[in-house]
């Protein structure tokens, strides 16, 4: 599953683990990555969508009209 939100553009972030002795070594930050189903009415269809956490908070707000509108002005298909 790749790790990166249709909406928000969220991908993940990269730093360090760091251990008591202080030794670093690397790790990834992945953004809470869901796949939701969508009922799109205006044309009359599921959309699948890969959305953040905080994304699916968005769309509740804003409905998925404007949400579909905001990922297809970002140039991503749904």
């Amino acid at each position: 599953m790749s790790a990166h939100c249709q909406l928000t553009g969220a991908r993940p972030g990269f730093g360090n683990n760091i251990c008591h002795s202080h030794r670093r070594t690397s790790r990834r930050f992945d953004p809470n990555i869901q796949h939701k189903r969508y009922w799109l009415p205006s044309e009359a269809r599921n959309v699948r969508l890969t959305l953040s956490a905080k994304a699916i908070r968005t769309i509740d707000d804003i409905g998925i009209e404007a949400a579909v509108a905001r990922i297809r002005a970002r140039g991503v298909k749904v």
